[in-house]
């Protein structure tokens, strides 16, 4: 019973039920939503982008700071892969991967540096950079827009196949395996905990002797690189690219983030929080206009979710302190 008690106060338990809650309402509405194709593909293939780019944000603001840049990192990467094609029309998918992987980990090198050099919250460069990274797609796409003729039919059919049987989207699947790689690697490596330590406390890890720049570096060149891969998912699946591409993502990935557990002072949250973060936030934007809501609605419900997220964190963190505290008078 108490095991069964522990479970259910992970913040990722009650996150899933919350999903599995509002699917159940919105299927009995409208029974297409869940049981027939399209409606079962949509399911896993929208949260698909959201999941990848959330674990980059985890990794950043685990650490203390927050990335506002990887929607313009996406779309950069996104048309930066979309103009490659126009040149290289049978460009290889894993190079692509590869291609925009590298662009997306460059650009968030950028982001760590700048940070490491000014001395700021990154929240302050990443604004700047968010708009500097658009402005530089913006211009170089101009009215320009790449159209599915123009790339590779195999990264274009990687965007629709599925795993036989289960008709689980293979995007999905990729995502997936960046969330259990994250994951594993946050709980299980000196490294990753590192994170962790460095984001709860800077500088008792400062004296402690922890790599505190190369982290720093390291969580915005993942956090680059994961938007990158997100711009290549984007182009396997819509396969047309113009200039406001991943225009409004990075508010999903912060808020995916942070409902999923992430705390945003830092020194807290999973990978795993994260993802169902991401897939609450995809099933919402699916849901609602079923259930007949607004798309103002729509966006004031996720404001609220972020808002209750960092309040239930602020909350349990004060009750952990107190708690301590009480322990140590009674010790």
């Amino acid at each position: 019973m108490n095991a069964l008690q522990t479970l259910l106060r992970r913040r990722e338990v009650s996150i899933l039920l919350v999903a599995v809650i509002l699917l159940a309402v919105t299927t009995a509405v409208n029974p297409r939503f869940l049981f027939s194709l399209d409606g079962w593909r949509n399911l896993w293939v929208n949260p698909a982008i959201l999941f990848v780019l959330a674990i980059g944000e985890a990794f950043v603001i685990i650490s203390k700071h927050v990335d506002l840049s990887v929607g313009s990192v996406m779309g950069l990467t996104a048309f930066s892969l979309g103009m490659l094609h126009t040149l290289w029309p049978t460009l290889p998918v894993p190079l692509a991967f590869v291609i925009g992987i590298a662009i997306g980990a460059t650009l968030g090198f950028v982001n760590g540096s700048l940070v490491a050099v000014a001395k700021v919250p990154g929240m302050v460069i990443t604004l700047g950079t968010m708009y500097a990274y658009r402005g530089i797609d913006v211009v170089w796409a101009g009215s320009r827009r790449i159209n599915a003729s123009e790339l590779n039919p195999d990264l274009l059919s990687l965007g629709v196949a599925a795993i036989p049987g289960v008709r689980i989207p293979i995007i999905t699947v990729i995502a997936l395996v960046v969330v259990a790689l994250a994951a594993w690697y946050l709980s299980s490596t000196r490294s990753g905990r590192e994170f962790y330590a460095i984001g709860s406390a800077p500088e008792a890890a400062v004296l402690y002797g922890l790599p505190t720049g190369r982290r720093m570096l390291a969580a915005f060149t993942i956090s680059g690189a994961c938007a990158g891969m997100a711009g290549v998912l984007f182009v396997a699946r819509y396969g047309t690219i113009a200039s406001n591409a991943g225009t409004g993502y990075e508010l999903q990935a912060i808020g995916a983030a942070v409902i999923g557990g992430i705390a945003i002072v830092g020194g807290s949250g999973t990978a795993v929080g994260a993802a169902f973060g991401a897939f609450l936030l995809a099933t919402i934007n699916s849901a609602l206009p079923i259930l007949g809501v607004q798309d103002f609605w729509q966006k004031a419900v996720l404001g609220a979710l972020i808002l209750g997220a960092i309040i239930l964190d602020r909350v349990l963190a004060h009750r952990r302190a107190r708690r301590a505290h009480a322990e140590r008078l009674l010790s």
